[in-house]
């Protein structure tokens, strides 16, 4: 499993997190969008993320050291104490699946659980400012989901086509001058997973063309 928001990734510049410690500390939401902070707007120093984040500047410094800590932030040279930058070590964080290790297990699934959160409240506030945005990202957005019948293979090569078409775009993470006018920073969150717990019986035999409410 891969995760992206600037917190999935290929080979795309990931950093590997195979250490259930490293997850455990990562899996704090302000550590998420201090990491998050400095993939999209590049490197930050304490104070700025404090205030861009609504917390404290000591709160960010330390959140910065742990980051640092387990490789996914390193200091960008310049600067003294809070005001000194920080940058992260990767665009995209890798976590691998280790199904008979089941102190990674743990922390994966605690990891994953702040995640789901961070998508869930990035969608919310997308929906509560929706009304006052204009017509052209009403129409845009994308807020749908679709039920599929795929076997695990095909699921993957789903994925991997995704991202074949979203990397295209990537660049314009890192080089500001690559961004047309008018476009703005996108969180597309990619999901895909089997569905547990559902009376099989209660699904259609073909699926539905259109998006489906679960």
């Amino acid at each position: 499993m891969t995760e992206a928001s600037g917190v999935a990734g290929s080979a795309r510049s990931a950093s590997l997190l195979a250490d259930p410690k490293a997850l455990r500390a990562l899996a704090h939401p302000i550590r998420m969008s201090l990491l998050g902070l400095l993939r999209s707007e590049g490197p930050l120093t304490a104070t700025r993320a404090a205030e861009l984040l609504g917390e404290s500047s000591a709160s960010c410094s330390f959140h910065l050291r742990q980051l640092a800590k387990y490789g996914l932030a390193e200091e960008a040279g310049g600067g003294q104490r809070r005001e000194r930058p920080w940058r992260a070590t990767a665009m995209f964080t890798n976590v691998p699946t280790m199904p008979d290790n089941p102190e990674f297990t743990a922390a994966a699934s605690l990891f994953w659980s702040t995640v789901a959160d961070r998508y869930f409240d990035a969608l919310m506030r997308w929906l509560e400012a929706w009304p006052d945005e204009p017509a052209q990202w009403h129409e845009a957005a994308l807020v749908s989901d679709q039920l599929l019948y795929l076997t695990a293979a095909e699921l993957a090569e789903l994925g991997s086509k995704i991202h074949e078409l979203v990397d295209r775009y990537l660049d314009r993470m890192s080089k500001p001058e690559l961004r047309p006018a008018g476009s703005r920073l996108i969180d597309f969150i990619q999901l895909g997973f089997p569905l547990v717990d559902r009376p099989s019986g209660k699904l259609p035999q073909s699926p539905p063309q259109g998006g489906a409410v679960r």
